[in-house]
């Protein structure tokens, strides 16, 4: 049986198809190395658990997209709203990585290859320092699809 392989594999050919996503990893992410810069905007999966109902199976999935915050070297005076940053430029392109993919899980392509979202997702913000500061939108998702294991 392949559902672990089919489930990461459809989500992560869902995420790269994305032009604000670089890179997709899998597991812990102190794993991941954060200093290469070259791997963003990032976004990242883990399987948190698995319930079983009678014919399928939901994936509790936690999802991270993420991208570099650039802080310009000038002072910003024009504007105090939009600061001296582009944690917003990164937070609406994330938010749009997830809001995508969501949807494609609620009523779009991935719903119709039953691979499908079984609780209201939502999604917070996030702004964490590495040796990167990071931004980023982190979700759970529950995601259904059919279990193939036959007991025949």
């Amino acid at each position: 049986m392949t559902h672990v392989y089919n489930i990461l594999d459809k989500l992560r050919e869902e995420l790269l198809l994305s032009p604000s996503v670089n890179t997709v990893t899998y597991g812990d992410i102190a794993d991941v190395d954060l200093d290469k810069t070259t791997m963003f905007p990032l976004s990242h999966l883990l399987i948190d658990s698995v319930n079983y109902n009678e014919r399928t199976v939901v994936f509790n999935i936690k999802l991270l997209c993420a991208d570099i915050v650039d802080y310009n070297k000038e002072k910003a005076n024009f504007d105090l709203f939009y600061g001296n940053n582009n944690i917003q430029d990164v937070l609406n392109t994330q938010f749009e990585v997830i809001n995508t993919l969501i949807m494609k899980l609620m009523r779009g392509d991935l719903f119709k290859a039953n691979y499908q979202v079984t609780t209201q997702p939502s999604a917070q913000p996030f702004k964490e320092r590495f040796s990167n500061e990071l931004a980023g939108w982190s979700t759970d998702i529950s995601i259904e699809i059919p279990n193939g294991v036959s007991i025949c």
